[in-house]
């Protein structure tokens, strides 16, 4: 039987059927099979949107597994691939070059990941990546920079290592996001078949990690004074395999999203200190359908913000500010690319409902990540062997 407590979080919206539809007992008995495959946070919004008039072109072909990309000040694009290479996108013009990274390690799910640009970038053409680095024996995340030419870039400097080895292909995370205050959050993932060590202060797996853009560890982390090095890095604990993560600057909020299971996709708004609760509270099952843990809440660890479940299996995701206005639509939205459900969804901070939608049906397919530019146009990337780049803008 369900539990109250756990009935209480649905907030599923149910939809007036005009006479011709559905009898109350059927409704009835639609209700009960949502609520049991676990529908209630993932429904997508009946409201159309974006309201406004809108065309999609594509700005690069055959991508070799792709999986992030960010737009220069000057309007060239750079789009990592997990081989190692950066697919630059110039003039209409596409380029590749090899990165040379130090020990990269391609397997699974490893290899060349996230790529932002630094704060000063204008300056110092400095570029950050995330990568997994190191052999099947022990492999780990790393953060590394170079600067860029404009058409080519300097040998990649490692500036921090996740201390914590693993064995497994898995769950690197890997997604890098600046803050306000020049810090660089960096997701980790719990290496697939170490989930315990979410909860382990001293591991770096599962957790958010926040560094300082010289690799060094700010002081005023959540965990600066423990008696173990490796926490002091660890900005919030309890996560699987987060690759969303976002500022909202709108309301001064850090967003994040993870991949669950089997079901258990989860959005949050992150904290320093917070524990998560991975694999303690989760609505998902293990992939053999066997059950992970009996809590969905537990003393101490903050529940998500919205639950996927089944899963959607989020990838990617941007913020589409109020300072952006091309689809005002969009204002104050998460938008979140989808490698299960293969759609782009746009959920909406503001409304207190985290209302969902459907967005750009044109993009279609396992979705890798999506990037809302400075003018506010929005881009996808596709995921796979030949993928593209595509981009959406207003009539």
């Amino acid at each position: 039987m369900l539990k109250m407590a756990w009935l209480s979080q649905l907030k599923i919206k149910l939809f007036s059927y005009s006479s011709k539809g559905l009898e109350c007992k059927q409704r009835l008995s639609q209700l009960a099979l949502w609520l049991f495959v676990g529908l209630f946070a993932s429904t997508a919004s009946a409201a159309t949107l974006p309201k406004e008039q809108y065309s999609t072109h594509t700005l690069a072909t055959q991508l070799n597994s792709p999986w992030s990309m960010v737009k220069l000040p000057n309007g060239t694009w750079l789009i990592t691939e997990r081989n190692g290479h950066i697919v630059i996108v110039k003039n209409n013009k596409q380029s590749r070059v090899n990165l040379n990274l130090e020990g990269l390690y391609v397997a699974g799910q490893g290899g060349l990941l996230d790529i932002v640009l630094s704060p000063n970038f204008n300056t110092t053409k400095e570029v950050i990546f995330t990568y997994a680095q190191g052999d099947a024996s022990a492999n780990r995340l790393v953060v590394a920079k170079a600067t860029f030419n404009g058409a080519d870039f300097s040998k990649p400097n490692v500036i921090y290592k996740v201390a914590t080895d693993k064995n497994t292909p898995q769950h690197y995370a890997g997604r890098a996001l600046v803050l306000p205050d020049n810090t660089l959050l960096v997701s980790t993932g719990d290496g697939f078949d170490f989930r315990e060590q979410a909860q382990v202060i001293t591991s770096q797996l599962g957790k958010i990690l926040r560094i300082n853009l010289d690799g060094t560890t700010p002081k005023d982390n959540p965990f600066i004074k423990h008696n173990n090095a490796n926490a002091h890095a660890v900005y919030s604990l309890g996560h699987r395999n987060a690759q969303g993560l976002v500022y909202d600057y709108d309301t001064k909020q850090i967003v994040s999203h993870e991949h669950g299971p089997a079901g258990g996709d989860e959005l949050n708004y992150l904290t320093a200190g917070t524990n998560y609760g991975w694999p303690v509270i989760t609505y998902g099952k293990d992939y053999s359908q066997a059950r992970i843990s009996p809590f969905t809440e537990y003393k101490g660890m903050q529940k998500p913000s919205v639950d996927w479940t089944p899963s959607i299996a989020p990838s990617g995701m941007a913020y589409y500010g109020s300072k952006h206005t091309v689809f005002p639509s969009l204002q104050k939205h998460v938008l979140i690319t989808t490698l299960v459900d293969k759609k782009l969804y746009s959920v909406n901070l503001a409304n207190g409902e985290f209302t969902q939608s459907h967005i750009f049906p044109e993009a279609t397919g396992r979705l890798r990540d999506v990037y809302v530019t400075t003018e506010g146009y929005v881009t996808v990337l596709t995921d796979g062997k030949d993928a593209k780049l595509m981009l959406v803008k207003t009539n």
